[in-house]
């Protein structure tokens, strides 16, 4: 059900460590949902101290550059001598509440990648009435505060923020064509983004490249898309395979900060991907000092030569089948825990060139346990139904359509077909003719259960401990991650644009979203409140800006444009981060001063 109200306070926690107390601090809300309260921990404050508040000041420096790239100065309306009015505070109205919090954040972001002076030197202003810098940044911001369509947001959503009066553009001057035009003039310049993302962000996070993580996804189109020449039908890890869609291969740091991506036909299988991005990304950022990790879906015999002719470090995957060769293994002692519920071993292999390490979860045993077992009584009801129907049939029954049958019910419970033996049997006083006859194979059963929740990765590394192998790896979640953030917060799919070149503007527009969203993320992480950047967006976007009208004695109107307080936990927000509201904003230009 949808939240109905919330309240925001402040909690703290008492901890005696060597004799001195502590007081730890955090932001809770409590969210309503229908008849039911619920709480969630906003942000972790820490203990809020003189010291706390300088090293926030200090850390928004250093994303400002110690200088204010804001331009606040410019928001706040010229202070000019006035002669004293009186004014009918019994008419006092106030007017035009506007969304203010969140998309001058993602301003502030924005401005700290200082993507405002790199769109404005790659996009220049030529005769255009709004900049083609301006619209790209309206397009961002957009999918980062409330994703939508171009259409919702020229007709909907830039009406309702205060960005009108932040970037001084008229409502009327954000239209539909507009923003489409540009989305073409951003595009030819991905490649020249993704390097100055690469610099600022190792600027500011002191980033390092020597981990790259590396994964595939799809989305999935509405619509034929007949001039897009990419979009095919193909795996769908949208579990959509009656649309078409595109692949990205997406390249991410250790943090989970993006380096770059690429958008293959939907048709095009993961395992073909690996030497393209791989050749991309060094000629790009350079070899040196890379190592490579990849989920199994990219693991051929042919990847693994590549990598090694181009002595590539790497962590992978492999597939399922080669734990088998691993059975010993799995049997003998000498695991090392390296978390509560999973353990590692080091292993050689045949070859010696690669060192494998396996690789036990036990929460993964029971997940994969409770999926084998579900699927093989799927396939156990359906098979007993299918003999009874067999058994009452009054005709003989065609025997190779029963088998395509049997085929399909298999097909959709994989995990546990290969545990079953199947045939039919030639019965002579049935009309039907037919039995079915089964049995559970035992030698399966056995190497399930030993192979449930189990899992080999190889490596060329030499020298690290099967712990530091297997936290190698794991990291790939982060890959993972971006992923479900770009389906999901940022509205990645479905893509309704029709042209190759749209989509690919489409999707470099969810990629810039989501560098906004991770800078945030680490921003705050830095500043001492956890890593909730949604939680932060959606706390800032209760931050209004709105005009409050002074009918004085004379007959005039004063219209004064402010950004309202902020309540005390949004204060607190605020200050962690080192930033500070503007109180008075100057208004947008009318259209006929442009």
């Amino acid at each position: 059900m949808q939240e109905r109200g919330c309240l925001v306070y402040l909690r703290h926690t008492t901890i005696t460590k060597n004799g001195k107390a502590h007081t730890y601090w955090r932001l809770v809300r409590s969210v309503r949902t229908g008849s039911r309260v619920r709480q969630e921990t906003v942000a972790t404050l820490g203990e809020l101290d003189e010291q706390g508040r300088a090293r926030a000041e200090a850390l928004a420096r250093g994303f400002t550059g110690g200088t204010n790239t804001s331009g606040e100065q410019d928001l706040f309306a010229p202070a000019e001598r006035v002669e004293p009015v009186r004014v009918h505070f019994d008419r006092v109205r106030v007017e035009r509440g506007r969304r203010f919090g969140d998309v001058w954040l993602g301003w502030k972001l924005w401005q700290t990648l200082k993507l405002d002076e790199w769109s404005r030197a790659k996009l220049p202003a030529g005769r255009e009435k709004v900049s083609w810098a301006t619209m790209a940044a309206i397009l961002v911001l957009a999918r980062l505060c409330e994703p939508s369509s171009e259409l919702h947001i020229a007709e909907d959503w830039f009406r309702r923020t205060a960005l009108d009066d932040l970037l001084g553009v008229p409502v009327e001057k954000v239209n539909e064509d507009r923003l489409y035009r540009a989305l073409d003039e951003l595009l030819p310049h991905k490649e020249d983004l993704e390097r100055h993302l690469k610099d600022r962000l190792s600027g500011l996070f002191e980033v390092k490249y020597d981990l790259l993580l590396y994964d595939m996804t799809s989305t999935y189109f509405e619509g034929e898309a007949l001039a897009n020449p990419q979009a095919q039908r193909g795996h769908s890890r949208d579990h959509r395979p009656d649309c078409k869609q595109v692949c990205i291969g997406l390249v991410v740091t250790r943090e989970g900060l993006p380096l770059g991506y690429k958008v293959f036909a939907g048709n095009t299988a993961d395992v073909t991907t690996v030497e393209k991005i791989v050749e991309t990304t060094e000629e790009h950022y350079g070899r040196a000092d890379r190592i490579w990790v990849m989920d199994r879906g990219m693991v051929s015999e042919d990847n693994l030569d590549f990598l090694r002719d181009r002595q590539a470090r790497y962590v992978l995957g492999t597939p399922k089948s080669m734990l088998k060769q691993f059975e010993r293994q799995l049997l003998d002692k000498g695991w090392t825990q390296v978390r509560p519920d999973v353990e590692v071993k080091l292993c050689e292999g045949s070859s010696g060139d690669d060192t494998f390490l396996l690789c036990r979860s036990h929460d993964r045993k029971e997940k994969e346990r409770a999926m084998h077992q579900r699927f093989a009584e799927r396939i156990e009801k359906a098979l007993k139904s299918l003999d009874r129907r067999l058994v009452k049939a009054r005709k003989p029954v065609d025997r190779g359509k029963t088998e395509r049958q049997i085929g399909r019910l298999l097909g959709r419970n994989s995990r546990a077909a290969a545990g079953f033996e199947i045939r039919f049997d030639e019965v002579a006083d049935l009309p039907s003719r037919l039995r079915l006859t089964w049995k559970r194979r035992a030698e399966w059963d056995s190497w399930s259960k030993l192979s449930e929740g189990a899992y080999l990765l190889r490596t060329n590394l030499k020298g690290h401990s099967p712990e530091e192998l297997w936290k190698i790896y794991i990291q790939l979640s982060d890959a993972e991650s971006a992923f479900r953030m770009h389906k999901t917060d940022l509205r990645l799919r479905p893509i309704w644009h029709q042209r190759e070149d749209r989509v690919q503007a489409h999707i470099l527009v969810c990629f810039l979203g989501y560098v906004l969203y991770k800078t945030l993320e680490m921003w705050s992480d830095r500043a001492g409140l956890g890593k909730s950047p949604r939680t932060l967006l959606e706390e800032a976007a209760r931050i209004q800006s709105s005009d409050v009208v002074l009918p004085t004695e004379d007959g005039r109107e004063l219209r004064l444009r402010c950004v309202v307080q902020p309540d005390p936990a949004q204060s607190i927000l605020l200050d962690r981060l080192g930033l500070t509201l503007p109180k008075r904003l100057r208004p947008a230009p009318t259209p006929d001063k442009m």
